[in-house]
């Protein structure tokens, strides 16, 4: 992916996705939504990538949510279906995406900036970084499940705090709530997320994905999928399913020994 808003870059199994877009604290559009989405794609398809690094480009911001100049003009329609919809759409891929998602927190992140730190696995933050929900202060929600994955994370009541106070969370507090797991100074952010993947690289990687994929479904994250797949991937692994294979290919009854 050469286009520059979103940048995607792999290194042995390591992957990292690179927001590109400091100039305006990376805050997100249409295109860019795009271009994570295509980023999902193209690592979920990626048998050699293991683990992947999300992190924002320059040093004052992750991403300060949505570009508001995007959305703002919108008619209530278009903002459900091209805005707030295809913003679902394009974050849950992320979280639901297999291998496991270091979010690297290289400043603030703010309105959607949190919400898409959140669909990362493990979260490191730079120690200055800010984490906030503001939207009730231009009139509008959290729209990109703040109110939803966010609960989950680190409950109702410090949401509530968030998303109504419109309050700045720092680093160190964050962590304090669970938010983050770790805290670094702003020099050793990519180092740190960088040896982090590089040493979950080293585990086994189908290990680590079905890992990550049961505790999702605990979270009540796509469990029905989590659930059909592996059954059904362990049902394709037995005997009985070689032999339903062959016999529906010889136009005969199957003869099922129950393993």
């Amino acid at each position: 992916m050469s286009e520059s808003l979103v940048h995607l870059e792999r290194d042995a199994h390591v992957a990292t996705v690179t927001l590109n877009r400091p100039a305006k604290l990376n805050s997100l559009t249409p295109a860019m939504l795009d271009r994570l989405e295509l980023a999902a794609r193209e690592l979920d398809a990626d048998t050699d990538v293991r683990v992947v690094v999300l992190l924002g480009g320059g040093e004052k911001a992750f991403c300060v949510g949505a570009d508001i100049n995007e959305w703002a003009a919108l008619q209530p329609l278009d903002m459900w279906r091209r805005w707030v919809r295809r913003g679902h759409q394009v974050f849950d891929q992320w979280a639901r995406l297999r291998q496991p998602v270091i979010t690297a927190v290289n400043g603030h992140a703010f309105g959607g900036g949190l919400e898409l730190a959140i669909t990362g696995d493990i979260r490191i933050a730079v120690d200055t970084a800010q984490f906030a929900l503001p939207e009730a202060s231009i009139a509008t929600c959290p729209g990109w499940s703040g109110t939803q994955r966010l609960v989950q994370l680190i409950g109702a009541s410090r949401a509530k705090y968030l998303a109504l106070s419109g309050t700045r969370l720092s680093a160190r507090d964050a962590l304090s709530a669970g938010l983050v797991h770790e805290v670094v100074p702003a020099s050793e952010l990519r180092t740190r997320a960088a040896a982090l993947a590089r040493e979950m690289a080293t585990k086994a990687p189908v290990s680590l994905q079905l890992t990550k994929q049961l505790i999702n479904a605990a979270a009540g994250e796509d469990a029905a999928a989590t659930l059909e797949a592996m059954a059904g991937a362990l049902a394709a692994s037995t005997q009985d399913a070689t032999e339903g294979i062959q016999s529906f290919r010889e136009k005969r009854a199957p003869s099922y020994l129950g393993r």
